[in-house]
């Protein structure tokens, strides 16, 4: 290099390639990745401690019957669409009482929308988010991000319908925009903006391993360019075998463990291999005995007898909106497992962190009232649990979270479902929330059955599935830059950014970082 690096800098590229070795054998990382060390060696240096929680709502959620305008145009278009026979999905309107002898997950048995307080503004949710609605309207540490999407550019309806136009690649298709909104490209991108962030932050960290953490499988969001994407289970770190012992020897599943961490061949992908469950095996180690218990009272239930069982644990349980029973909340399971690492963070030298949950069974073509209205009973009690408990951990400003989903769904029913849709609104929550509404709500028109479009609106295509106002890069610039992030390293995370004014590349729903 021409220039010689400051010593802050080189410290920096010092700690930054010393956190790469930790996750790589020793010897193996290329010059090339040590050299991009050198170039992130500048990004900020945490003093204090910042996760980002990314809750994925896996197929498609309807976000017109998540967050509403009730405002009387809105509502009119709102009911003349979707009050439809045989069977409507349009909610009710706020102050309607429920009815407990109509159909489960039914408009009548849900009772009315519930109003949100905000200035100049009409809206409410779903009658099922009364703990978000709360938090929107009492603690102050909810925000809604109003029609967010996958964008090249900004883009008006006529510009959509110009061939020449650039626009996002294989619109209303599950994977591919299941990837546009964690990665920014199709079905098979390689890394993810939340595993890219990772890869700016991760030098902060003592442990690199637990910068990129996902507890429900692999996701392409935290996949970076260096930073790994480390999987725990709702129970806690994964072991590599059952137990710890090899036919009821602890010194036998301890040699097997050696001999599955050790190559003896020359072979490169032997080598690699061996290096994989080496660094299993020590992350697993080092996790599990960093890790409080899942009993303990800022998040789980400890039992008056016997073990601590997360199923019966009334904390994580939800009530069915089909059954009407307590039932285990599988968001909230993930949830706790997020936040017992985020409780570890001190003991594993944390600084910076991203996680990834899930929550499957968004892709309502059918039976949507019933199905919906359970998912939004289990989103509620997920999240409303995940802020009491960072709340009670005194962490609620050191942690934000948000929704994605595939895309919105249609505006229009097809019998007694939606289908696939592209601009969607989000929540985004936190102590460092600004709460209140960001971006621009959508118009909503009234369908034109000749040729099934809504002519009359600006924001709606066919169908009217919502064309987007704010894009994901903006909403993840904003993230990003509460995280540490830099304006030019934001660029370079989110490559459409650029595309936009830079007025609006932060949308300021977070208070400014520290």
């Amino acid at each position: 290099m021409s220039q010689k690096l400051s010593t802050a800098t080189r410290r920096e590229f010092l700690r930054r390639a010393g956190a790469l070795v930790g996750m790589t054998a020793p010897g193996a990382l290329p010059l090339a990745t040590l050299l991009a060390a050198s170039g992130q060696a500048a990004a900020q240096t945490a003093g204090d401690y910042k996760a980002l929680v990314c809750v994925f709502l896996n197929g498609g959620n309807d976000s017109f019957n998540t967050v509403l305008a009730t405002d009387a145009p809105a509502w009119a278009a709102y009911q003349g669409v979707r009050n439809q026979v045989p069977d409507s999905i349009a909610l009710l309107a706020a102050g309607t009482l429920p009815d407990a002898s109509a159909a489960a997950g039914s408009p009548a048995r849900l009772g009315g929308v519930l109003p949100l307080t905000l200035a100049g503004r009409s809206l409410a949710v779903h009658p099922l988010l009364g703990g978000l609605a709360n938090n929107f309207n009492i603690s102050k540490r909810l925000a809604v991000l109003a029609n967010v999407g996958p964008l090249v550019q900004p883009t008006s309806k006529a510009q959509y319908a110009s061939i020449g136009h650039p626009k996002p690649a294989k619109l209303f298709s599950h994977n591919d925009q299941q990837n546009l909104w964690q990665a920014l490209s199709p079905e098979g991108a390689r890394s993810g903006w939340g595993g890219r962030m990772a890869d700016r932050l991760m030098s902060d960290n003592s442990r690199a391993m637990f910068t990129a953490i996902s507890a429900s499988g692999a996701s392409v969001w935290l996949a970076g360019q260096t930073a790994r994407q480390y999987q725990v289970s709702t129970n806690g770190a994964i072991r590599i075998g059952s137990g710890n012992s090899l036919f009821g020897s602890t010194a036998g599943f301890a040699a097997m463990q050696q001999i599955m961490r050790n190559s003896r061949g020359t072979h490169v992908l032997e080598h690699d291999h061996a290096d994989v469950v080496a660094r299993s095996v020590d992350a697993e180690v080092q996790l599990s005995s960093a890790l409080p218990a899942a009993s303990d009272g800022a998040w789980g239930t400890a039992p008056s007898t016997g073990s601590y069982n997360a199923d019966t644990d009334p904390l994580l349980r939800y009530t069915s909106a089909i059954t009407g029973n307590a039932t285990t909340n599988p968001l909230a399971r993930q949830l706790q497992m997020v936040a017992r690492c985020i409780a570890a963070r001190g003991t594993l030298g944390m600084k910076r962190q991203v996680f990834f949950v899930n929550l499957g069974g968004f892709d309502t073509h059918d039976n949507q009232n019933r199905n919906h209205a359970d998912l939004m009973a289990r989103l509620d009690h997920g999240l409303s649990y995940f802020d009491r408990t960072l709340v009670s951990m005194g962490a609620a400003p050191l942690v934000t979270t948000f929704t994605a989903s595939d895309f919105g769904r249609t505006f229009t029913s097809n019998g007694d479902g939606t289908d696939h849709g592209w601009g969607s609104h989000q929540f985004v929550m936190g102590g460092a929330v600004r709460s209140g509404l960001y971006g621009d709500w959508p118009t909503l028109g009234a369908k034109n059955s000749a040729n099934n479009d809504f002519d009359s609106s600006t924001d709606q295509l066919r169908n009217g599935a919502l064309l987007p106002t704010t894009s994901v890069e903006q909403m993840g610039a904003t993230l990003a830059r509460w995280m540490g992030v830099s304006d030019s390293q934001a660029l370079e995370i989110f490559p459409n950014l650029a595309n936009f004014d830079v007025s609006k590349r932060h949308l300021g729903f977070l208070s400014a970082p520290a």
